[in-house]
């Protein structure tokens, strides 16, 4: 698809004014002896100096070498736009315009070298420098301090309250009661069987509950075992 050309009123006046400029740089370069092809490389020169030093200006803001060489050739260019004006007689021209002219191509080659082999100013050198970080306290001495443990004394134990004492067995007595050996022979059986289960000796109420006798045969036959 082709785009539309739309006619912007700044882009026809931009190039009526570098037709005309181009066209007076000619003249006065062709009335100061530069005849044929020289003649219009002078516009050509003053032109592109122009250009060059507009384009590193814009990219590198406050560069002043940019600023002096786009006032040179914007002298140059403004020049000859007033000498063909009829400031100057061209028929008859003055030999400091000859010698400016003759001298222009040694001082635009100077003037687009400079521009093109400049290093721009990289951003750590257009930017200020950052603030340097503060140091950072240092800690303050922690004194060393030991800490002694005393130890407690231990709690006094009390001392546990000695055992009641056991009142020994009174022997009763009474009369000697016979016990048949039959049944002394049946108790004797019932108390290795209560010792040999419980590892204590058979007691007279235990006895007396598994034979089924009156107390007195009981202590008796207990008396006996022993």
């Amino acid at each position: 698809m082709f785009r539309t050309i739309r006619m912007d009123a700044v882009l026809v006046q931009a190039v009526i004014a570098g037709a005309l400029s181009f066209s007076h740089l000619h003249d006065l370069a062709e009335a100061a002896g530069q005849d044929g092809w020289k003649a219009w490389a002078y516009p050509i020169s003053v032109d592109l100096l122009l250009v060059a030093a507009w384009r590193r200006m814009r990219a590198t803001a406050g560069n002043r070498p940019a600023w002096v060489w786009f006032v040179i050739a914007l002298t140059a260019s403004l020049g000859a736009n007033i000498a063909t004006a009829g400031m100057l007689n061209l028929n008859n021209t003055p030999a400091w315009l000859r010698i400016l002219v003759a001298g222009w191509p040694a001082l635009a080659f100077l003037g687009g070298t400079l521009l093109a082999h400049t290093p721009a100013p990289t951003p750590a050198e257009t930017e200020p420098a950052a603030a340097a970080p503060l140091p950072a306290p240092e800690p303050e001495p922690v004194p060393d301090v030991t800490v002694e443990r005393i130890p407690e004394p231990a709690p006094e134990l009390t001392p546990a309250p000695d055992p009641a004492p056991v009142p020994a067995p009174v022997a009763v007595s009474g009369p000697a009661v016979a016990v048949p050996p039959a049944l002394l022979d049946h108790a004797r059986k019932l108390a290795n069987t209560h010792h040999a289960t419980t590892g204590n000796h058979i007691d007279t109420e235990t006895l007396r509950a598994r034979l089924g006798v009156p107390a007195p045969l009981a202590d008796a036959i207990t008396a006996q075992l022993v």
